[in-house]
């Protein structure tokens, strides 16, 4: 019996659910899922929390909570609020793996880096990439919808990392791939 089942749905209510496989799909439908609540909660997630300060004779220091103002309040609670996406998100290996993170950019970074990597290995990985696309060709036995899927999944991969390619490009590299006959 498979237990995933109805773990998510097509509610538009209920965050993509990560279990610790496929990363690249849960992040992808995870940042749109985001975005689509509150733009805010995203900006939170990649730039970190916006901690209170107050400026004194030129000086920046944090503002006492007796001195938070609506703003200040609701900046904190969309942190709350992205921390708590991204708990209802994750299955038990990865809430312990991230539940000890104090913002929601800490939690999103820390699984960025366990299931991507560091730059040094996403540069690799595009490098990789890179390779299988220029070296894309058609197989014999292979019908074109499966060619194109192979293809997209590269593509994709590698926008992912970072890279991409424009569309006339990937047209003609599709072309130039497919059987003379």
């Amino acid at each position: 019996m498979n237990l995933n089942v109805g773990l998510e749905g097509s509610s538009i209510s209920r965050p993509p659910f990560f279990d610790g496989n496929n990363y690249s799909f849960w992040k992808t439908r995870m940042t749109i899922f985001l975005q689509s609540l509150d733009h805010q909660l995203w900006h939170i997630i990649i730039n970190g929390p916006r901690v209170p300060t107050r400026t004194v004779e030129g000086v920046v220091s944090f503002k006492p909570k007796n001195e938070f103002n609506d703003n200040d309040f609701r900046m904190l609670q969309l942190n709350s609020k992205a921390k708590h996406v991204l708990f209802c998100a994750v299955g038990p290996n990865e809430f312990n793996r991230i539940s000890s993170c104090d913002s929601a950019k800490q939690m999103w970074d820390l699984l960025e880096i366990t299931y991507e990597g560091t730059n040094q290995v996403n540069e690799s990985k595009i490098s990789m990439l890179i390779h299988e696309y220029e070296l894309f060709m058609m197989h014999d036995d292979e019908c074109i919808s499966d060619m194109f899927t192979r293809f997209t999944t590269i593509i994709n991969s590698l926008k992912n990392l970072g890279k991409s390619y424009p569309n006339q490009e990937l047209v003609r590299k599709i072309l130039r791939c497919l059987p003379k006959s």
